[in-house]
């Protein structure tokens, strides 16, 4: 089985993210926030934005119970998402070992996303001697049955990143983006009012059963449909592949040359949407998920209007804090809740600027 992403070792914080944390401030916790747009002070957005990834994390004051954990990760595809969510992962093993505690983890995935292959890796990782088993669910139907079973075999397991498992799941904890519609919501809001509330949207969902993108599309659908002048013409799966996105917008416009919008539920569909739309010369309105670099680029041109961003720092950071508490034995309560809620913000054109600084040192 190809491991594109295997980790087992102490690694120390990349440079980048000691560059970012020196400009940034600490992020509050919770449900999705907007930066306000041009109705926001420009201090205020410039603040929401410095927020929206917070790389000032400090361990809480639980004392491990050992000096070695070893953890198994994995997520549904090779991808600069998950690797943001690495940075914070290295980032509290760091901490870990200057406290004299070794984390070692395994970071898999495929190149890409299939329920059939996280299966296969889940069952292997059962074999081996790891103190906890995290997963970031590519389909909940498929996964959340099978960590049924681990837990009942006497598996350590929780959920993590941007999709947890189905409502009933045996497994521990979860951390995560726990408000998936809503930022469906929030994004599709914010494409209605643009358009003045009439006209023709498609929606490029993502991987086919992963619960974040599904859950963003039925916010997505949702809000559309409280407005009788708003029309999905097409709802496509681009399984996490910029390239697939930029296809299928390609047929979507031929399809519907008079599309007013699109609606993107991942980190990849905004790019193959933006490169499509620029090609074809189309006035179509773009609102999408999380960082990407490119993507940042088209948001400061105007291509691309809003993009929900999440804080995968502090997903990642707050994974290995978790899971150091699971293998310990410690239940969901006062030490750790059952879901370790992160935000996402919601920010415009004016915003890309700041987040391209602060995200990735590049200044326009």
């Amino acid at each position: 089985m190809d491991e594109p992403a295997r980790r087992k070792r102490p690694i120390l914080l990349r440079a980048a993210a000691l560059l970012f944390a020196a400009c940034l401030s600490a992020a509050p916790t919770g449900a999705a926030e907007e930066t306000g747009s041009s109705q926001e002070a420009p201090e205020a957005a410039a603040s929401s934005v410095r927020s929206a990834v917070d790389f000032d994390r400090e361990l809480d004051d639980y004392t491990p119970l050992k000096d070695h954990y070893n953890f198994y990760f994995t997520y549904k595809t090779v991808h600069a998402w998950w690797d943001a969510v690495a940075l914070g992962m290295e980032e509290a093993q760091r901490q870990y070992l200057d406290k004299g505690i070794t984390i070692t983890y395994e970071y898999m995935a495929p190149d890409m996303a299939s329920a059939r292959d996280q299966s296969k890796r889940l069952l292997l990782a059962e074999q081996g001697d790891y103190d906890v088993i995290g997963v970031d669910v590519a389909d909940e139907a498929i996964i959340s049955p099978l960590l049924d079973e681990m837990v009942e075999d006497g598996e350590k397991v929780m959920t993590f990143s941007s999709s947890d498992a189905a409502e009933g799941c045996k497994r521990i904890a979860y951390v995560g983006n726990t408000h998936n519609y809503e930022d469906g919501v929030l994004l599709t809001e914010a494409l209605c009012e643009k358009l003045d509330y009439k006209g023709k949207v498609a929606v490029l969902v993502g991987s086919v059963g992963a619960p974040c993108h599904e859950d963003r599309a039925r916010g997505a659908a949702d809000t559309i449909g409280k407005y009788g002048d708003m029309e999905i013409v097409a709802r496509e799966y681009d399984m996490d592949s910029v390239d697939k996105a930029y296809e299928l917008t390609k047929k979507i416009l031929t399809e519907h040359p008079d599309l007013d919008g699109i609606i993107c539920c991942n980190m990849s569909n905004p790019v193959g949407a933006a490169r499509a739309i620029t090609e074809m010369e189309s006035n179509a309105v773009i609102v999408g998920m999380d960082h990407d670099q490119e993507a940042l680029r088209y948001l400061t041109d105007g291509v691309i209007y809003c993009l929900g961003v999440q804080d995968c720092y502090s997903i990642g950071f707050d994974t290995i804090q978790t899971a150091v508490k699971i293998a310990d034995g410690q239940s969901p309560g006062e030490l750790f809740p059952e879901k370790t809620d992160e935000i996402t913000t919601i920010i415009y054109q004016e915003d890309a600027a700041l987040m391209l600084e602060l995200l990735y040192g590049e200044s326009l």
